[in-house]
């Protein structure tokens, strides 16, 4: 299922001899196999697609698997090495849609109502048309578990090869898809292209900085953000949040949101200075911006932020303080 399954095992092993951390054995793992050293680069690109919340709608399914291949296609014309989408770029299902209770009232969803054989064959050609353009395609999906468990939020990995080879499922779910329509992932994911190491994160997730620190701590180079992008008026706090991360990490955020939102904040790859490096036409439409992220791995920014965030202050601070009432004057 996982490109990184023989690494997992390593990991789990490692802490289980040693009493670690899964984090902490799977960063000395990381130290044990040092990577390049020089800048190494990889062209993204970035989605906003149409949105698409009625998993009733077998033509509607169609459509976005046709639209997601066309940007496929156009990612791939531009030399682009991975094209990045939005959280439920297949299908975003309506809450409403879903609930047994009726429109009016929003309850337990209800799945049935998914048409699942379509989504299937679309996945199928994604996985397909990726393996015909070697393009890395990461893309959001409803991942359908075994009745009567809800599916999963996910961010579905496709490798140049067709592959499937990892998911990410969203752990910091709302308060109406925790009550009534997903059940919550359990783990951070990572993945590598062309050496440098890609983490997902998904829907309202932005909001968590532990998500994006822990993503540091695990040495990643990009962040590949999926939300929806319902509303616009929504677009703003993450687009802002995905830029603060960017900053505060020193690493690539990829902020891909769907279409509609796009007229107030359009989706775009944020760069380790905390400004975005490009972003998609403002203007409803679906499209892709491309850019190569770099990394330089001897830039200071990330190891002194690690050094900071460790015991380093503890030498330094002063028991008690010299001046009998230094807290009541200047």
């Amino acid at each position: 299922m996982t490109q990184n399954g023989n690494l997992k095992r390593r990991v789990r092993a490692r802490a289980a001899k040693t009493g670690e951390s899964y984090t902490a054995a799977l960063r000395h793992l990381r130290e044990a196999q040092p990577r390049h050293a020089d800048t190494q680069s990889v062209r993204l690109a970035v989605a906003q697609s149409s949105l698409f919340n009625d998993p009733r709608d077998s033509s509607a399914l169609r459509t976005s698997g046709m639209e997601i291949r066309r940007l496929m296609r156009d990612a791939h014309r531009t030399g682009a090495r991975l094209i990045h989408f939005p959280e439920g770029a297949t299908c975003s299902p309506n809450k409403r849609i879903m609930s047994a209770n009726g429109p009016c009232d929003v309850g337990p969803s209800d799945w049935t109502r998914f048409d699942w054989a379509v989504l299937s064959e679309e996945l199928d050609a994604i996985s397909r048309l990726a393996r015909e353009l070697e393009l890395w395609t990461v893309f959001g999906s409803v991942h359908r578990l075994t009745p009567p468990h809800r599916p999963h939020n996910s961010l579905y990995v496709v490798s140049d090869r067709g592959d499937l080879v990892t998911r990410y499922d969203e752990r910091m779910l709302s308060h109406t898809k925790i009550s009534f329509m997903y059940s919550p992932g359990r783990q951070p994911v990572t993945f590598e292209v062309d050496d440098l190491r890609f983490g997902c994160a998904l829907g309202m997730e932005a909001h968590y900085p532990e998500i994006f620190t822990d993503y540091e701590r695990l040495d990643v180079d990009c962040v590949l953000f999926s939300t929806t992008g319902e509303s616009p008026s929504a677009a703003p706090p993450f687009a802002a949040e995905a830029l603060g991360h960017a900053a505060s990490n020193a690493y690539w955020v990829s902020y891909a949101a769907h279409a509609p939102q796009s007229v107030t904040v359009p989706s775009g790859i944020a760069a380790p200075d905390g400004r975005w490096k490009v972003q998609c036409p403002a203007d409803g439409t679906p499209a892709i911006a491309i850019t190569d992220i770099a990394t330089d791995r001897d830039h200071p920014a990330r190891p002194w932020r690690r050094t900071a965030r460790s015991d380093l202050y503890e030498a330094h601070k002063i028991d008690g303080d010299p001046r009998s009432d230094a807290r009541n004057s200047f």
